[in-house]
C-alpha cells in the first residue's frame, strides 16, 4: 500500500466500511496515514430489528449510531463524521447540495485518496448516489488537484463491464481489527458473522481471501 497524505472514506451506511475496506483503513492508519470516515446516514431503515426483535424503527439509529464508533474504535480511526442524511432517501438528495456536501470534506481534509462505491455498479440506490457524488465532485476539480479515487464494486455484470479489480490490498496484518469492525455492527451481521468465523475457523480458502485481502477499482476519469 502506497504512503497517503490523507485518506477520505465515503459510504452512505453504517457496515459499508466494515465489509469492504477496515482492513485497508486499519492498515493504513498503522502506517500513519490520517484517515477520515464520512458515514452519510445511520442505516435506520435497516431490515434486522431482530427474532426477537431488539429494536424498533424508533431505537435503531442509535444502536447503529454506537455500533458505529465500535467499528471505528475496532479500526483505531478517530476521525468519523455522520453526515446527518437520511437512509434510503440519498438517492433523492439534491445533486448540487451533495457535490457541496462532499467537496467541503474534501476541502477540510486534502486528500491525496478518496474510497467510495463504484458508480452504476454498486447495487443499492444509496450506494449508487454516494458513489455519483464523489466522483462528479472529483471530476470537477483541476486534474492536477485531482485526489486518486478508489472505488469498490460488486454488480453480478462488474467483472463483463469493467474487468477486474486493479487493486489488491494485503490487510492480512489487521486480520483482528477488520473482525473487530465486522462485529461491531452486531446489528446487521450477527448471523452472517457466525458463519464466517466458523469458515475461518475451518481454514476455508474463500473466507481467508475475503479476510486477508481488499480489492478496489482505480477510478478513470479521463
Amino acid at each position: 500500500m502506497e504512503q497517503e497524505r490523507h485518506v477520505l472514506v465515503v459510504f452512505p451506511h453504517p457496515d459499508d466500511e466494515a465489509f469492504g475496506v477496515s482492513g485497508t483503513i486499519a492498515t493504513y492508519i498503522e502506517m500513519g496515514v490520517p484517515v477520515t470516515y464520512a458515514c452519510l446516514t445511520l442505516g435506520e431503515m435497516g431490515r434486522n430489528l431482530g427474532n426477537p426483535p431488539f429494536a424498533t424503527r424508533e431505537t435503531l439509529p442509535g444502536i447503529r449510531k454506537k455500533e458505529l464508533q465500535a467499528s471505528a474504535d475496532a479500526m483505531g480511526l478517530t476521525d468519523l463524521r455522520m453526515m446527518g442524511l437520511r437512509d434510503k432517501t440519498v438517492e433523492f438528495e439534491d445533486d448540487e447540495k451533495m457535490v457541496k456536501m462532499i467537496q467541503g470534506l474534501i476541502d477540510d481534509t486534502n486528500p491525496s485518496l478518496v474510497i467510495t462505491f463504484y458508480p452504476g455498479l454498486s447495487v443499492h440506490p444509496d450506494h449508487e448516489a454516494t458513489a455519483r457524488a464523489v466522483v462528479e465532485t472529483i471530476r470537477r476539480m483541476d486534474a492536477a488537484d485531482r485526489p486518486k479515487a478508489y472505488t469498490i464494486a460488486f454488480d453480478n455484470d462488474t467483472v463483463n463491464q469493467i474487468g477486474q479489480p486493479d487493486i489488491h490490498h494485503d490487510v492480512s496484518g489487521v486480520n483482528e481489527k477488520k473482525l473487530g469492525a465486522m462485529n461491531a455492527h452486531a446489528s446487521q451481521t450477527v448471523w452472517m458473522m457466525e458463519d464466517m468465523q466458523k469458515r475461518l475457523d475451518e481454514q476455508d480458502p474463500d473466507a481467508l481471501k475475503w479476510l486477508n485481502t481488499e480489492h478496489f477499482y482505480t477510478y478513470d476519469f479521463s
